[in-house]
């Protein structure tokens, strides 16, 4: 069950990035995913209202016991989320989704294994660390193998995809520390704290912020599905290893790839094929390691 329900989460959170993505190419891409947050944001207040009662028997979303502490890896939670969502759909703008969403993917399975070695003093076994190591020379052919992006810049697409997973690292690895007696309390402050998070980058980049009128119902639309994509995730840790979940969950790339191959006829150039393949291998020896 814990394996359905973080493959769930991938599938999501796949399909809200690719979406999410074709909304950043035509309006301002931290406008989207501010109002993706938003979206988020009402969906979790009106489950929060509706679900704190004493005797419902729901996991996840029962709150029978909220504390700071949960607010607090909430919160945190949100700060990557923001960080990633705001440098994806940038890097959905500027470059190939079939190569941006990989190396978030790819930045998103590793750091954490690294953190955990440097902060909690765990020790992966040797496929984890052969992952790493197959990780570099796949970076560097994801990112200078390719032609040029969509704004003429050669390698933007593939920094901000870098930097997306960076941030969706962070989310990870601080919803897995969230109480689950907490509810779904810490997923809305980590909607708001997302919000809170984009809005200054957003200004720091000169953005407007502004999305044409039409695009505004889907992106609150896709956001309060990606606040379910969390939800299944948060739920995927209680009966899973984390690393493991996280990994599943994090196979959300396959999805965008695939729609973005399909749907939009990107085409890698070998050496970023090569690359992306190396991704893969990367990602399933962390996984196993």
């Amino acid at each position: 069950m814990p394996e359905v329900l973080a493959l769930s989460a991938a599938v999501l959170f796949g399909l809200v990035h690719f979406f999410s993505g074709l909304l950043a190419r035509r309006a301002d891409s931290y406008g989207v995913a501010v109002s993706g947050q938003l979206g988020g944001l009402i969906l979790m207040l009106s489950v929060a209202l509706a679900v704190t009662v004493p005797d419902l028997d729901v996991p996840i979303l029962t709150a029978s016991h909220v504390t700071a502490g949960a607010m607090a890896w909430g919160a945190l939670s949100g700060v990557g989320t923001g960080m990633g969502v705001a440098h994806l759909y940038r890097g959905f703008a500027e470059g190939q989704m079939s190569v941006v969403a990989p190396l978030s993917d790819l930045a998103a399975v590793a750091l954490p294994v690294l953190v955990s070695v440097a902060v909690f003093g765990d020790r992966p076994g040797a496929p984890a660390w052969l992952g790493i190591a197959v990780a570099l020379p796949a970076l560097w052919m994801v990112s200078h193998g390719g032609r040029p992006s969509v704004s003429g810049t050669a390698h933007g697409g593939a920094r901000y995809g870098l930097l997306a997973g960076v941030g969706f690292a962070v989310q990870f690895l601080a919803i897995s520390r969230i109480d689950p007696a907490a509810g779904p309390w810490p997923i809305l402050a980590a909607r708001v704290a997302a919000t809170l998070t984009i809005v200054p980058m957003a200004r720091a980049a000169g953005a407007t912020l502004r999305i044409p009128r039409h695009l505004v119902a889907p992106a609150l639309f896709l956001g309060s599905i990606g606040s379910v994509a969390l939800v299944l995730f948060l739920a995927a840790t209680l009966d899973q290893l984390v690393a493991l979940a996280t990994v599943l969950a994090a196979m959300y790339p396959a999805i965008t790839v695939v729609l973005a191959i399909v749907c939009l006829h990107e085409r890698p150039t070998c050496v970023q094929t090569a690359g992306l393949a190396c991704t893969a291998v990367a990602v399933a020896l962390i996984a196993l390691g």
